[in-house]
């Protein structure tokens, strides 16, 4: 067994495993600390400092994330000299932040807002120069407003650990800082593969999808979760709805099969649902022209017919063709009527390949 060590934090005493770092342990403890830069799923960074605490007896405010605990070690999280320092960090990312709360597709679900709102921070006391850069949207997928990167480095590291691509990284020094593709290049010529798994590690509005830029507030969007239909993997994601259409996906983290992390279909590919050449109702051909049927009426010729062909020329004259764009439990249920009801294995999916 892992050996154990016991700390208090905020007066609370806390055991944990050896190697546990203090935001770990105040996390399992229910004790709340700021951060921007930290993902669980995502190596340790330490980089935003948001995290940092108090700990007694050492002359530094340590970043929580990356101080692992020690034996009797005693932590305070909201400590006066904790909350100053956290104060000033917030308004130095404020001094260099577009100030366009209002027209920001993030307003609402942004935690530098958040954090700002927690401590009080109305404006920033410091001024200077600022970043101008111009803003990246000329791919269809993702729109990179790099003026409002904090260069927490959560796009980064999840483009290099979980997609493996290694398509963005930090360019430049100082106050030229940024994230971008090599050579400054455009997503679109870089070898991005559009997952937009960056979008859904984000925490400020430098990072957005296209597809729903200005199509509704986060507090209009109400969100369904689903299966993605495009493979048998199994992904879930939560539909992004307003009015009754779906404007967008998200991630769901409590997804089991993959939870924040989709691919280019399932987080972008959902088009379809409300295209105005999509099918919404049966339609069956007499004799070149197609009209319009009901269901029972569709349902009820097409088993005619093949009862009709299955008879005349056997079951292995009929071939199934299952669809990328309809649930698992769908095209689970159309592989059983191919090979139990007709008799054929003659059945292929539009993905396999």
């Amino acid at each position: 067994m892992a050996k154990e060590v016991t700390l208090m934090i905020n007066g609370q005493e806390i055991t944990v495993p050896a190697g546990t770092t203090v935001l770990e342990a105040a996390r399992q403890a229910d004790i709340y600390i700021p951060t921007l830069c930290y993902d669980p799923e995502l190596s340790l960074w330490g980089g935003c400092r948001l995290c940092i605490v108090e700990v007694r007896g050492w002359k530094n405010l340590p970043a929580s994330c990356i101080t692992p605990v020690r034996q009797g070690m005693v932590v305070e999280t909201e400590s006066p000299a904790v909350r100053h320092a956290r104060r000033t960090l917030i308004e130095l990312l404020l001094a260099n932040h577009p100030e366009d709360c209002l027209a920001c597709e993030r307003t609402g679900a942004c935690a530098l807002q958040d954090l700002a709102y927690r401590y009080g921070i109305r404006q920033s006391s410091f001024t200077g120069k600022r970043r101008n850069h111009t803003i990246e949207s000329g791919n269809p997928f993702i729109v990179r407003d790099m003026n409002k990167c904090i260069l927490c480095g959560l796009c980064v590291r999840v483009c290099s650990e979980i997609v493996g691509r290694s398509a963005i990284d930090f360019a430049n020094r100082g106050f030229f800082s940024k994230v971008a593709a090599p050579m400054d290049l455009p997503l679109e010529r870089s070898e991005c593969v559009f997952c937009g798994n960056c979008i859904s590690v984000c925490p400020v509005g430098a990072l957005t999808g296209k597809p729903m830029w200005g199509q509704g507030r986060r507090w209009e969007i109400k969100k369904v979760q689903t299966v993605c239909p495009y493979c048998g993997t199994g992904c879930s994601f939560n539909l992004n709805v307003k009015d009754d259409r779906v404007i967008g996906v998200t991630s769901n983290p409590d997804a089991p099969v993959n939870g924040r992390w989709l691919c280019i279909k399932g987080r972008f590919g959902f088009g379809f649902i409300h295209h105005r050449e999509r099918i919404q109702m049966p339609l069956i051909r007499d004799p070149f022209l197609f009209s319009k049927v009901n269901w029972d009426q569709a349902i009820g010729l097409a088993a005619r017919k093949l009862k009709e062909i299955k008879a005349k020329h056997g079951p292995d004259s009929i071939g199934v063709l299952a669809s990328a764009r309809c649930t698992n439990e769908e095209n689970y249920l159309l592989n059983k009527f191919a090979r139990a009801v007709i008799g054929t294995n003659n059945i292929d999916h539009c993905a396999r390949l």
